[in-house]
């Protein structure tokens, strides 16, 4: 089975059993973009590894040296067998091509709840805002009641952000994190939402006061990226 390219992944599809999300730090800009031509070459160099890996996709950080990785799997299991069998070699080779990337540790979640794009856009996203909230100790329910309580908050804004796109929130299954995988156009579009005055994104609401003062939120924060490389498995190889 070969690989080929995506524009972004496909965050709503339905047979996707777990995600795996993780950061390197590459050091430099030019480190980053090498890091990523590696990835590039690793992965399109060879057959796609594993039927239960569905997408996998590359972020370059708006810092200049972070890389955001995200995969779709059909499940644990299929991580697994693929952690064992394909992925040192593919690690290898990008090593070699740029030495000493930091891996600064994987996620394992499951998505939650999607605001999904309008049916008439389409955008694509210019920019993805990872919004990560961490809670103390672990609690499957509060994980869940904090994103309804995000889209209690969204509901009363009465419509989008002009920039956004999708929003899309995962679980970790630890019980501790929750991260928003959220489209924008642009930065600039997710900068101006944030800024703006009035209804929007963490306005002064009673409903978005609850997101901000949940009890039980131990840290998080907000990073951009803009989006470099996503494959897939070529259908029908």
């Amino acid at each position: 089975m070969s690989v080929r390219f995506a524009s972004r992944p496909d965050l709503a599809r339905n047979d996707v059993g777990l995600v795996k999300v993780s950061t390197w730090d590459t050091g430099t800009p030019e480190r980053m973009r090498h890091t990523v031509e590696a990835i590039r070459g690793a992965w399109c160099g060879r057959d796609w590894p594993h039927p239960g890996l569905l997408s996998y996709t590359v972020h370059t950080g708006e810092d200049g040296r972070t890389l955001l990785h995200y995969s779709q799997w059909s499940g644990e299991q299929a991580y697994q067998e693929f952690f064992r069998e394909g992925r040192d070699e593919r690690n290898a080779d990008i090593d070699a091509a740029v030495p000493g990337i930091r891996r600064l540790g994987l996620h394992t979640l499951e998505l939650y709840r999607s605001l999904l794009p309008q049916e008439d856009d389409a955008r694509e996203p210019g920019c993805v805002v990872i919004v990560d909230v961490e809670f103390e100790g672990a609690d499957p329910a509060r994980q869940r009641d904090w994103v309804d309580t995000v889209f209690e908050a969204l509901a009363t804004d009465g419509a989008r952000a002009p920039g956004g796109i999708s929003g899309h929130f995962h679980v970790s299954t630890d019980g501790r994190r929750v991260l928003n995988y959220a489209e924008w156009e642009s930065a600039r579009a997710h900068l101006d939402a944030l800024a703006g005055e009035g209804p929007g994104i963490g306005s002064d609401t009673p409903q978005w006061e609850r997101v901000r003062s949940y009890p039980g939120v131990s840290g998080g924060g907000v990073h951009r990226y803009t989006p470099a490389l996503s494959i897939v498995p070529s259908a029908g190889v």
